[in-house]
C-alpha cells in the first residue's frame, strides 16, 4: 500500500505552535513557518515539468498554488501547506523558491517562464534546455536526449531533493503526443525510479486527441504508455479531446478552438485566457485538488 498524499495529524502542542507562527507578523515569518513545517513532519513534493505542454500546464499549476495558499502581496497570509511546494531561498533574503525542475529541448516556453513572477522563484539549476527539439519523435527524446541529459537532470533533481526534509512525491507533468514530453519525459520517469526508488512517482500525462495533426503522435503515445505502466506509481491521464469538450460545455469555447495554437504561450505571458489556457487550467486544477491539505 502507498502512503496517502495528506498532511500528518498534529498533536496539541504542535497545533498550538503552528497556530502561533501563523499569527506571526514579523519580517521573519516565512522562516518560522518553514522551520515549523520541517520540524513537525510536513512532507514535500517536487514538480518535474517536461516538454512544451508539461511546462505550460506547470506554469498554470504554480499560479494556482500561489493563489490557493497565499496572497502574493500580503505575506502574512501564507499558510503551512505552501511548504509542500515551496522552500526558502538560501541567500539570506525572505524569498520563496518553487520545488520544481523544468525541462524542455526548445527554449521558447522556458524563456517565457523566466520572465514571469514564477521565474523569480526559480534558480538556474532548475532549468534544463536545448535548442533543437525532439522533432515529435519518441525515440529522439528517450534515447538521444534521455542519454545526453540524464545525469544533468538527475543532478538538478538531487539538488532540489537536498532541500527536502521529508520528500514524499515527484509529480511529472508531460504530454505524450510530441517527442520531448513522451520520450524524454518517460526517460526522466525511469531515471526517478532508479535514483529515488522509495519516493512516490505521480504522473500526469496529456494524451493526444484522435484528430491530432502530428502523424507520429499515436506511436509516441504507445511507447510512452508502456514506460508509464512500468515505472509510475500512479497515473492521472488527461485527454486533449476531453479537455476541449469540457471547455466547449463550460466556457462556450468550442467555436474558437482554431485560435488555440496562437494562444499557446498566453498563460505564460499573463495575457487574457483563451481555450488552450482553459485546458491547462483544468489539468492544473485537478492536480491542485489532489494535493490540497485539508
Amino acid at each position: 500500500t502507498r502512503t496517502r498524499l495528506c498532511a500528518p495529524q498534529l498533536n496539541g502542542e504542535q497545533d498550538v505552535l503552528l497556530r502561533t507562527v501563523k499569527r506571526c507578523r514579523s519580517a521573519n515569518q516565512s522562516y518560522v513557518l518553514a522551520f515549523a513545517s520541517q520540524r513537525y513532519g510536513m512532507t514535500q513534493s517536487i514538480v518535474v515539468q517536461v516538454g512544451q505542454c508539461g511546462n505550460q500546464i506547470g506554469c498554470r499549476f504554480w499560479d494556482l498554488v500561489l493563489r490557493e495558499h497565499m496572497l502574493l502581496e500580503d505575506r502574512s497570509t501564507t499558510d503551512m501547506a505552501v511548504w509542500n511546494f515551496f522552500r526558502m531561498a538560501q541567500n539570506g533574503k525572505d524569498e520563496l523558491r518553487a520545488r520544481a525542475v523544468m525541462v524542455d529541448m526548445e527554449e521558447g516556453v522556458i524563456n517565457s517562464i523566466r520572465r514571469t513572477r514564477l521565474g523569480g522563484m526559480l534558480s538556474n539549476h532548475q532549468f534544463v534546455t536545448d535548442v533543437s527539439g525532439s522533432g515529435n519523435n519518441w525515440a529522439v527524446g528517450f534515447h538521444e536526449y534521455g542519454t545526453k541529459y540524464r545525469e544533468k537532470i538527475a543532478e538538478h533533481i538531487r539538488k532540489e531533493a537536498e532541500h527536502c526534509s521529508c520528500l514524499q512525491t515527484f509529480f511529472l507533468l508531460h504530454s505524450l503526443g510530441g517527442g520531448t514530453g513522451s520520450g524524454l519525459g518517460t526517460a526522466v520517469l525511469e531515471m526517478l525510479s532508479e535514483e529515488f526508488p522509495k519516493v512516490f512517482r505521480f504522473c500526469v500525462p496529456v494524451l493526444p486527441s484522435a484528430v491530432d495533426d502530428v502523424v507520429t503522435s499515436p506511436y509516441n503515445t504507445v511507447f510512452a504508455l508502456e514506460k508509464i505502466a512500468s515505472f509510475a506509481d500512479f497515473s492521472c491521464p488527461a485527454e486533449n479531446e476531453a479537455l476541449i469538450s469540457i471547455c466547449d460545455r463550460v466556457a462556450k469555447a468550442g467555436a474558437s478552438i482554431k485560435q488555440t495554437v496562437a494562444s499557446s504561450a498566453s498563460s505564460i505571458l499573463g495575457q487574457k485566457a483563451r481555450p488552450f489556457d482553459q485546458m491547462n487550467n483544468i489539468v492544473a486544477n485537478l492536480l491542485i485538488h489532489m494535493t490540497r491539505y485539508k
